[in-house]
């Protein structure tokens, strides 16, 4: 046990898929969890992984060791406002979120001095989200990025520690990095491809041309992978594009500029620039499979959410 008390702020599936890993790993000891939504709330209840389910935000982290923030980006400061004065001295508290300047600054705000913020995120998901989507492997051999604050008190080094040996409890790989820097790398990474996802499914469905029966019926495997990455929860994503913006913009300016080469090389038949371009892709996909961040975890998340959402016998 790594934590005698864990809250969890927002139960969705990257929220409950901590529960449910901590639970396998027995790195908790009592779980409550707080969540707005009545109907997320009478989820988790009838699946039976928490001690405790409020809607009273304060009420969840009474006395708890580690606090995790899983709601949207925009909404971690409101939240953190909301549990402030009830938090335990000497608590840790973290994040999930994809986005860590701006969350970083907004739960700093609102957060007492007595607690160590340790911002994170798991890069790992599927397209599902509420409760019942949570899985315990969901995080087994994928990357949680956390970014430390400038503190050099040796108090809070042992809460980071701490809190890295608790992801990697979970099956996860830990890496330490700057806010800033992970937000650039994540707007490369994940950011830009579902913002490209959202835009090609939303102009396909808007070609007259094109029915939406045979958008569905004649999917190929690329598109298909767009509109799973497409289907992603609304909310946090919108949160992510606003809250990520300058990153994003960059990241997007380069795109358009790599779009427009292409478009010129297929235009005037260049065939061995397509070639090059299409040959260094293929050997960075083949990189990424070779690390291990290739495999059937999200689609086995996403059956087993399609079912149920149960986590692995």
């Amino acid at each position: 046990m790594i934590y005698s008390r864990m809250a969890v702020i927002g139960c969705g599936l990257i929220g409950s898929s901590v529960i449910r890993a901590a639970r396998a790993a027995g790195t908790v000891g009592s779980v409550a969890v707080g969540d707005a939504s009545e109907a997320h709330r009478a989820e988790i209840e009838a699946l039976g992984y928490a001690d405790l389910v409020t809607g009273d935000l304060a009420e969840a982290v009474a006395d708890a060791d580690l606090v995790v923030f899983a709601v949207p980006v925009l909404a971690m400061g409101p939240a953190a406002a909301t549990v402030a004065a009830a938090l335990k001295p000497g608590a840790t508290v973290t994040d999930v979120g994809s986005v860590k300047v701006g969350v970083a600054e907004s739960l700093r705000a609102a957060l007492p001095a007595s607690v160590y913020l340790v911002p994170g995120h798991p890069i790992a998901g599927t397209e599902q989200s509420g409760p019942a989507a949570g899985f315990a492997e969901l995080f087994r051999g994928r990357w949680v990025i956390l970014t430390p604050e400038a503190d050099d008190r040796s108090a809070y080094r042992d809460a980071v520690n701490r809190l890295s040996d608790f992801w990697i409890a979970l099956g996860a790989q830990v890496d330490i990095m700057d806010a800033a820097h992970h937000d650039l790398v994540l707007a490369v990474t994940s950011h830009l491809p579902h913002l490209i996802a959202y835009n090609i499914v939303g102009t396909a469905a808007d070609m007259e041309e094109v029915t939406r029966a045979e958008v569905m019926k004649y999917s190929a495997g690329g598109f298909r992978d767009f509109t799973r990455i497409a289907a992603s929860d609304p909310t946090m994503w919108r949160d992510v594009f606003l809250a990520n913006r300058d990153a994003v913009l960059e990241v997007l300016g380069r795109f358009t500029e790599d779009l427009q080469a292409l478009s010129r090389a297929i235009r005037w038949g260049e065939g061995d620039k397509l070639f090059d371009l299409f040959t260094r892709t293929r050997d960075i996909r083949r990189g990424i499979v070779a690390a291990g961040q290739e495999s059937a975890e999200p689609n086995f998340g996403r059956d087993r959410a399609a079912s149920g959402g149960g986590p692995k016998p």
